[in-house]
C-alpha cells in the first residue's frame, strides 16, 4: 500500500526533502536553547555576572530566531508537498476511474468513489504533512534531547528510558483498538454520501410526495451510526492525553526529586555534580522528549485513521479494467454492420441466469433496427455490448465484420454513438454540450445536427440561442429538449452506428416522426438502432426485434411480426385500440 501511494509524491519529492532538512535545523536550535539557559543561570544569574547574562542572552535570541525561521520554512514546504501529494493522488484516482469499464464502476458505488476522492484523500494529505514534519521532528528531538541530557547527567537521563516503554506500550494498545473502528467508519461514510446523493438527485420526487421527514430519518440514522463509531474511537483516543501527562509528570517528579538531592549533595557545583541550571535543562529536555513522543502518538493516531483510507484508495488504484484493447488493435471500423454470434451475457459472472441468452443476429450496415420488449427484457443490455461497454461471457459481437474485442476502444467507440436511456447534460452552454460529440464542430455543423434532432427551433427561441447556459444535469430544460440535445450531440460524431435507447420517450409523436424521417433522408448509410416503448417509433424500421426475458423471440418487419409474433401483436393492439 505504501509503495503504491508513494508513487503520487512525484514532483513533490524535493519539497518533502527540504521540509525534512529544515525541520532538522529547527530541532537543533530547540535542543541548544536549554543548554544556553543553563549557562545563563549557572554562570550569569547565580554568579551575578551581567556580562555573561547579556552574552548568553544574545545567543539565546539568535537560537530562538533560528528555530522560528526553520520552523516557518519547514511548515511552508510541508504544506506545499502535502497539497501537491493530495492533488496527484486525486488525479491518479480520477484517471484510473476513467479507464474503468461499466462492470468496474458497478463494483464501486458512486458515493464510495466520491468519498475516496474527497475525505479519504484529505485524511492522507494531513497524514503526509504530519509524516514529513512529525516523523522527522519527533525522533530527532527525542534522540538529540536524550544525548544532550546525557552530557549533563547520565544517571538522571535513564529516567527517560524507563518511562518511554510505558508510553509506547499504551499508545500501541490504543492504536490496535481504534483502527477497526475507523475502518468501519469509512464504509459508513459511503452510505451517508449515498443517502445525500440519492436525496439531492430525487429532491423533486421527495418534495412532491412530501417525504422530507422520511429522508431526514434516513440521513439521521446514517449520520448517527458514524457519530456512534467516532464516539467509540474518541473514547479510546482520550486515554492518549492522560497517559502522556502521567508519563510527563512522573518524569518531572523523579527528576526534581533525584536532581534536588544531587544538587544538595554537591552544593550546586556543576563540576562536582549537578547545578540548578543543569536541572532546569534536564526538565526542559524531559518536556522535549516526552513532547516528541506525544507528537509521535498523534502521528500514529492519524496513521490509524489514514490506514483505512489508504486501503480504500489503493483499491481504486489497483483495480484493473476488465475491458482492454489488444496489443495490435484494429484502428478502423469498416462499416456499420453488426453481428451477434451465440452471445451469452450476465452482469455478474456467477449469476445462475444470464441476462442475454444465445443471441444470434445479423444487422446490415445502414439498416434501421427497432427493438421492442417489456421492462426487464434486456433491451438496453444488448446494445451496450456493441460499443463494448460490457464484454460477453460467451460468443462474440462483431462490428464491421470484426470482433469488438479486436478493436482499439477509442476507435470503436468513436464510430458508435449512443444516446442512453438516462440522458445527461453537463454544466456549460449548449455549444459546450454539443461539442462533446465533436470538439471541433463548427457552428454550421451544430445547427445542422440540431435541425436533424428537431432541437434548432427551441434553441433559437432562447434569448442567447446556442450560448444558453445549461445547468448541471440539464435541470433548466425539459425532458424532451434534453433528449433532443443528446441526439444532436450524438449526430455530431458522424458515427457508423447510432443507438437510441428509448431516447424519444419524452417527445411527442409528431416530433418523433420528424426525427426518424430526418434520419432516413440525411444519414441513410448509418446503422440506426432504436429502442422504444411505442411501436410507432419503430414501425417503419427495416427490422424489428422482439425481446423477452433476454431472448430474441421474434424478428422481422412490422407486417411480418403482426402475423407471427403474439407479443408484438398484443403490444400493437394495446397501443392502437383507442385510435379510430
Amino acid at each position: 500500500m505504501i509503495k503504491k501511494l508513494s508513487r503520487s509524491i512525484r514532483d513533490q519529492k524535493w519539497n518533502s526533502i527540504l521540509a525534512m532538512v529544515t525541520i532538522t535545523g529547527e530541532v537543533i536550535m530547540e535542543v541548544i536553547i536549554p543548554l544556553i539557559m543553563a549557562n545563563m543561570i549557572d554562570y550569569g544569574i547565580d554568579a551575578g555576572n551581567m556580562g555573561t547574562i547579556l552574552k548568553t542572552g544574545v545567543f539565546l535570541i539568535f537560537a530562538a530566531l533560528g528555530q522560528l525561521v526553520f520552523g516557518v520554512i519547514s511548515g511552508r514546504y510541508a504544506a506545499v508537498a502535502s497539497s501537491g501529494f493530495a492533488r496527484n493522488l486525486r488525479h491518479d484516482m480520477f484517471h484510473k476511474v476513467q479507464t474503468f469499464s461499466f462492470s468496474n464502476i458497478d463494483k464501486f458505488s458512486t458515493a464510495s468513489i466520491v468519498t475516496r476522492l474527497t475525505s479519504d484523500v484529505m485524511h492522507l494529505q494531513h497524514t503526509y504533512q504530519m509524516i514529513i514534519r512529525m516523523a522527522v521532528r519527533s525522533p530527532l528531538m527525542a534522540i538529540f534531547a536524550l544525548c544532550a541530557s546525557m552530557t549533563i547527567d547520565v544517571k538522571l537521563s535513564l529516567i527517560f528510558l524507563a518511562v518511554v516503554p510505558i508510553l509506547l506500550a499504551g499508545l500501541w494498545l490504543i492504536m490496535t483498538k481504534t483502527h477497526p473502528i475507523f475502518e468501519r467508519v469509512f464504509k459508513k461514510m459511503d452510505r451517508l454520501n449515498g443517502v445525500v446523493q440519492e436525496n439531492l438527485h430525487g429532491v423533486r420526487v421527495v418534495k412532491s410526495f412530501v417525504r422530507e421527514d422520511h429522508e431526514e430519518k434516513k440521513f439521521t440514522t446514517a449520520s448517527g451510526d458514524i457519530a456512534q463509531d467516532f464516539i467509540k474511537a474518541e473514547r479510546q483516543l482520550a486515554w492518549n492525553g492522560p497517559l502522556m501527562q502521567m508519563c510527563m509528570y512522573t518524569t518531572v517528579i523523579l527528576l526534581s526529586w533525584f536532581g534536588a538531592r544531587a544538587i544538595v549533595a554537591c552544593g550546586g557545583d556543576a563540576v562536582l555534580g549537578l547545578s540548578t541550571g543543569e536541572l532546569l535543562s534536564l526538565i526542559s529536555y524531559s518536556t522535549q522528549i516526552l513532547g516528541s513522543l506525544m507528537g509521535l502518538s498523534m502521528m500514529f493516531v492519524m496513521l490509524t485513521m489514514s490506514r483505512a483510507a489508504g486501503k480504500r484508495i489503493v483499491e481504486i488504484l489497483d483495480e484493473e479494467s476488465d475491458i482492454t484493447a489488444p496489443a495490435n488493435a484494429r484502428m478502423e471500423v469498416a462499416d456499420g454492420s453488426i453481428d451477434f454470434e451465440n452471445v451469452m451475457f450476465s452482469y455478474h459472472r456467477k449469476s445462475d441466469k444470464p441476462v442475454l441468452d444465445n443471441i444470434n443476429l445479423h444487422i446490415p450496415s445502414g439498416a434501421t433496427v427497432g427493438i421492442i420488449g417489456g421492462t426487464g427484457s434486456s433491451k438496453s443490455s444488448i446494445v451496450q455490448l456493441i460499443p463494448r461497454l460490457y464484454d460477453v461471457q460467451q460468443g462474440a459481437v462483431k462490428v464491421g465484420g470484426a470482433d469488438v474485442r479486436e478493436y482499439d476502444l477509442d476507435a470503436l467507440r468513436n464510430e458508435v454513438a449512443m444516446v442512453l436511456q438516462k440522458n445527461v447534460l453537463f454544466s456549460g452552454t449548449i455549444k459546450d454540450n454539443l461539442r462533446w460529440g465533436n470538439e471541433n464542430a463548427t457552428d454550421e455543423e451544430m445547427i445542422h445536427a440540431c435541425k436533424l434532432a428537431q432541437a434548432d427551433d427551441f434553441i433559437s427561441a432562447f434569448p442567447e440561442g446556442y450560448d444558453t447556459y445549461i445547468e448541471q444535469g440539464g435541470t433548466n430544460v425539459s425532458g424532451g429538449q434534453k433528449q433532443r440535445l443528446c441526439i444532436a450531440r450524438a449526430l455530431l460524431k458522424k458515427p457508423k452506428i447510432l443507438i437510441l435507447d428509448d431516447s424519444t420517450s419524452a417527445v411527442d409523436t409528431r416530433t418523433d416522426a420528424l426525427i426518424r424521417e430526418a434520419f432516413a433522408t440525411e444519414i441513410p448509410n448509418t446503422t440506426k438502432i432504436i429502442i422504444a416503448q411505442r411501436i410507432a417509433s419503430v414501425q417503419s424500421a427495416d427490422m424489428i426485434l422482439v425481446l423477452d426475458d433476454g431472448k430474441v423471440t421474434a424478428c422481422g418487419t412490422h407486417d411480418e411480426l403482426i402475423r407471427t409474433s403474439d407479443i408484438y401483436r398484443e403490444v400493437y393492439e394495446s397501443q392502437t385500440k383507442g385510435d379510430a
